[in-house]
């Protein structure tokens, strides 16, 4: 399978082509840049791999939750690709591909979504290493998250929710945190992942169906 993932929704531009079970990715923290950039990050892991946009199986992206603008850049070049070429594209959600990211067994990934609150997810992570979500993903104040639904849950928290928030979060989750990564960011190479076995459960979409997902707007007051 060749499969190109796109991950804009938080400060770092990410962009993956997996080949098979090889992963090349392109990940750069730049703040404002997503636009300009991933058009020639694209083009560079495609040329890396050898690998025509034709040669495309599929076009993955990260859905969101994150940044309204990054999650409609990822989702606005995801369809376009994918209607020039006439593929299927799958969405992934940017708190897994943060969790797959971290490497733990269990997580709590979070993002922070300004406002005074967090977008979360709390994560395990199979026998096949790919992470699944225990929950859905949410959105609600740092000191009010939901708390993990079975009482054995012990994690790691991770991305930029915790280095906003993380005495906050950690007064909430009390001793179920073992290890907290900040400066975790989503990547698309485990986006990539995520989303070839999405694509092998039959879990993809038409191009008009990609749709980035704004949490805020379901949950609270717009924005």
């Amino acid at each position: 399978m060749n499969l190109l993932a796109l991950e804009t929704a938080t400060d770092c531009c990410s962009v993956a082509l997996l080949v098979g079970d090889e992963v090349i990715e392109d990940h750069r923290l730049a703040p404002r840049q997503h636009a300009a950039l991933i058009l020639p990050m694209i083009d560079g892991v495609l040329a890396a791999a050898g690998v025509t946009r034709h040669a495309l199986d599929a076009i993955a992206f990260g859905r969101g939750p994150g940044a309204f603008t990054g999650l409609r850049i990822a989702a606005g070049v995801a369809q376009g690709l994918a209607l020039g070429l006439d593929r299927p594209v799958v969405p992934v959600s940017t708190l897994a591909a943060l969790a797959q990211a971290s490497g733990a067994g269990r997580v709590l990934a979070a993002l922070d979504a300004r406002l005074g609150e967090v977008y979360y997810g709390y994560y395990t992570r199979g026998a096949d290493g790919l992470v699944v979500a225990d929950v859905d993903d949410a959105l609600a104040p740092p000191d009010a998250i939901a708390l993990p639904a079975t009482t054995d849950w012990r994690g790691v928290g991770v991305g930029p929710g915790w280095a906003a928030y993380g005495e906050v979060l950690a007064a909430r989750l009390g001793e179920r945190i073992d290890a907290v990564a900040g400066d975790a960011q989503p990547r698309a190479g485990g986006l990539a992942r995520l989303a070839a076995a999405a694509f092998l459960r039959g879990e993809a979409v038409s191009a008009e169906l990609a749709l980035p997902t704004y949490l805020r707007d379901r949950v609270t007051h717009g924005g």
